[in-house]
């Protein structure tokens, strides 16, 4: 049997039809219902699909939009677990910048000091933490929330600018966050396995000098699973 819970906050819809950049998610299914994301449809003109790997480990799956440097979705299995939150330590992904370079994401600083990369070639592929400074009616927004993972690393996995939007902190704090920590929990009970792609509509702001969009809606789907495994 399978059951099919959609939130909306201001706005929602869903297309359904190696932290590595990747050509296809290929790398990565198995945070898809039935290993199949969603169409092409949601793609921007210039994206990156992102196996999200830290610590030699897959955690979720991003695609991510180069030109706005936001991401367009994320899409992960809904696992909470009783490990804290970890601290807010915010990392980018080196294969942005080149295909060819680390597979799992990084701190910026460290790309710097260990002169793998410029802070211009980061800021040239990504947003960087420099961007989501002196915001004061805004929060940098997970897409693929630390609270719904269930391990260390996972959850620092979702630290990663790769995963946030620009996203207003009265939401943030507000309605989204009753969807993240009560919603999600009610009604993923008795879900085998609880898939969702959450994702962020471009809006036509931005912050940091026009660097990084600021989307106008969120929205996120789950896809809950009971009693049999997609095949």
């Amino acid at each position: 049997m399978l059951g099919l819970l959609l939130l909306q906050v201001l706005a929602s819809c869903l297309w359904l039809g190696h932290s590595e950049v990747v050509n296809s998610f290929d790398s990565c299914p198995q945070f898809f219902y039935d290993r199949i994301p969603p169409d092409g449809a949601l793609n921007p003109n210039n994206p990156a699909r992102i196996c999200q790997r830290f610590r030699n480990s897959y955690h979720y799956a991003t695609l991510y939009d180069r030109v706005r440097r936001i991401p367009v979705y994320s899409a992960y299995k809904y696992e909470p677990g009783d490990d804290k939150k970890p601290p807010k330590r915010w990392m980018v992904e080196p294969q942005l910048i080149d295909r060819n370079s680390l597979p799992d994401m990084k701190y910026d600083w460290v790309l710097i000091e260990e002169h793998i990369f410029t802070l211009d070639q980061i800021k040239e592929s990504q947003a960087i933490p420099d961007d989501y400074k002196g915001l004061k009616d805004l929060d940098r927004g997970h897409l693929c929330p630390s609270g719904h993972q269930f391990s260390k690393e996972s959850m620092m996995a979702t630290f990663t600018l790769t995963n946030a939007v620009p996203q207003d902190k009265n939401l943030n704090i507000g309605q989204w966050n009753i969807y993240e920590y009560r919603t999600m929990r009610s009604m993923a009970k008795g879900c085998n396995t609880t898939y969702v792609i959450t994702g962020a509509v471009r809006g036509n702001t931005y912050i940091s000098d026009n660097r990084v969009n600021r989307p106008s809606h969120i929205w996120s789907a789950a896809c809950c699973l009971v009693n049999e495994e997609p095949t």
